[in-house]
């Protein structure tokens, strides 16, 4: 997992409200417990129909390098837990996505694995959805979301920043401070 300090980048945007993680990922595509090839299956039944990819949906003409934030409407990743949701999106090149708010188990899910949720205000939303393809800057270490003059503040939970900026995984944070836990259990159980 890469290290998410600051991301600037083109929006892209998807007006809808209520993208559940079927939406995002169809169940039909969990059929593996890699990440591999899953941006291919990211919003699958949108993209495609019975005869190929859909030519008019607007996700088919997305410039993956340039746009790497979704911007979509309220209640983004509702649904069923589905850590496959996370991995579609970043495979199919975003880095984050901003909405009003997030599914509990996607907003988690997504932040496990380098997937930043930046919710913001509707007022905010609202400015981004009138603009698409606005840069933005998205500021981790600063919790700030930029464009144009605004700015607003976003909260991301605490451990979960710590490892989006170390660029590791929960995991790879315990496993980096094991010194530290050896040296306590030594000294706790020296006490006793």
């Amino acid at each position: 997992m890469e290290a998410f300090r600051t991301l600037t980048s083109r929006t892209f945007v998807l007006p809808q409200s209520n993208i559940d993680t079927d939406q995002i990922i169809p169940a039909r595509f969990l059929t593996t417990t890699g990440r591999e090839g899953l941006g291919k299956y990211c919003f699958h039944d949108w993209r495609y129909g019975q005869d190929g990819e859909k030519t008019d949906h607007p996700l088919n003409h997305s410039d993956r390098e340039a746009e790497r934030i979704l911007v979509a409407g309220d209640n983004f990743g509702c649904g069923s837990s589905r850590e496959h949701a996370p991995w579609a999106l970043k495979a199919f090149g975003f880095d984050a996505v901003v909405s009003t708010s997030f599914g509990d188990i996607f907003r988690s899910n997504a932040l496990k694995n380098g997937l930043l949720p930046v919710q913001v205000s509707p007022e905010t939303l609202t400015l981004l959805m009138e603009q698409p393809a606005t840069e933005v800057t998205i500021d981790l270490e600063d919790n700030e979301i930029r464009f144009g003059n605004h700015v607003e503040r976003f909260e991301t939970e605490a451990f979960a920043r710590l490892c989006l900026l170390e660029g590791k995984d929960p995991l790879g944070v315990l496993l980096d401070a094991l010194p530290e836990i050896e040296a306590f259990e030594q000294r706790a159980g020296s006490m006793s």
